[in-house]
């Protein structure tokens, strides 16, 4: 029993994976329209809030006629500062990171986030920082550095610019991921997903209103489709799949399984988006996904024995 749970953590994690590296191929094809990352993110936020809210109140209904206690309002204040982290000040930067670089750059760039998970986890939560751990970010970062040296000419100061907004994107969700776990033990999977990203998306809103000052959310068609399938396909679907698989495996095993993710964004980004990839490209990519997976696949045999009892 235990291991089809185990199991079903797996495809609910790969399931994420995939549908959150289509994010940025739905942002390039918008910013083709206007490279506008408040107001997208605002309309992927305003798209993404009924269905968060709904499942809320459903979670809510169904711990009611369980009889189970409903969270605190400390706990409650925790998991909206969590998701305030982790698709607010996260996502903000993500957004405007890609007005300046390519998709390819920016999922290669974000999915160094568990190497942060990694040292944050050790500097801050009593996690061990082994040798193969070491030898794993080494490889992951310097393959980051290739890919990052190989845009810069073309990019120039745009490269340097997007690059950082993404570290920094990639540093908040790994508070954000090492955060989560113990929200999702205290209150479920659904109901700290639909509070963390409800607040999240409420912030995202308010902070287009106030650079924008005005409430004016229109923009052409197209722009506004793309806003709305980013909301969607790879905001609400994504975030309750990996929540769900967060629920049933460890945040390392959920790292592992998100190996698939860059894969799928460098071969939409080439096919959709007509963005290069050259040999020294492909060099850079697969060291970084070869870190991060090398990583995540040690740190998941380290804890295998207490993760399926």
């Amino acid at each position: 029993m235990e291991r089809h749970r185990v199991l079903k953590g797996y495809l609910f994690a790969a399931g994420g994976a995939a549908l959150f590296s289509t994010k940025a191929i739905f942002i390039k094809l918008a910013y083709m329209e206007e490279a506008n990352a408040a107001l997208m993110l605002a309309l992927r936020m305003a798209t993404a809030l009924p269905f968060f809210i709904g499942v809320g109140l459903y979670a809510v209904y169904q711990l009611r006629q369980a009889g189970k206690p409903l969270p605190g309002w400390g706990l409650t204040f925790r998991a909206l500062l969590a998701g305030f982290i982790g698709y607010y000040i996260s996502s903000l930067l993500d957004f405007e990171a890609l007005v300046y670089i390519t998709a390819q750059l920016e999922r290669l760039v974000l999915f160094t986030y568990p190497m942060f998970v990694m040292f944050l986890g050790w500097l801050f939560f009593g996690a061990r920082l082994t040798w193969m751990s070491i030898v794993a970010a080494v490889i992951t970062y310097v393959g980051l550095v290739i890919v990052f040296l190989t845009d810069l000419p073309a990019g120039g100061i745009d490269t340097v610019i997007g690059t950082a907004l993404v570290l920094g994107c990639a540093l908040t969700f790994a508070i954000y991921q090492l955060l989560a776990k113990n929200f999702i033990t205290a209150m479920g999977s659904a109901l700290f997903t639909s509070i963390a990203l409800s607040g999240s998306g409420f912030a995202c809103i308010i902070h287009y209103i106030l650079v924008s000052r005005s409430f004016d959310f229109s923009s052409s068609p197209r722009f506004f489709w793309l806003a709305a399938g980013t909301g969607f396909f790879a905001t609400v679907l994504p975030s309750f799949l990996v929540n769900a698989g967060l629920s049933r495996i460890s945040p390392q095993s959920t790292s592992m399984i998100a190996t698939i993710s860059p894969l799928i964004t460098i071969s939409l980004a080439v096919w959709i988006l007509g963005e290069p990839f050259t040999l020294v490209d492909a060099i850079g990519s697969a060291m970084v996904i070869a870190g991060v997976g090398f990583y995540a696949l040690t740190d998941v045999k380290s804890k295998a024995p207490s993760e399926t009892t």
